[in-house]
């Protein structure tokens, strides 16, 4: 299981323009750029499955309240 898992999304968020700011930033080696890309790109994964699953709880209690 991921560390973010029990991260809210906004956290989540916060944690990926971290990530992506250190990019910018004069810290940057190439070889931390590749453990950082691939720890940024299973962020956003996780991120996208959260919004999903938050939207299908959305629609849900859209059709319920009908």
């Amino acid at each position: 299981m991921s560390q973010t898992a029990n991260k809210s999304i906004s956290d989540k968020i916060a944690t990926l323009d971290q990530a992506v700011e250190w990019f910018y930033g004069d810290d940057f080696t190439l070889d931390q750029a590749v453990k950082k890309y691939q720890s940024a790109t299973k962020l956003a994964q996780e991120i996208e499955q959260d919004l999903s699953e938050l939207k299908n709880q959305v629609e849900v209690l859209a059709d319920f309240a009908k």
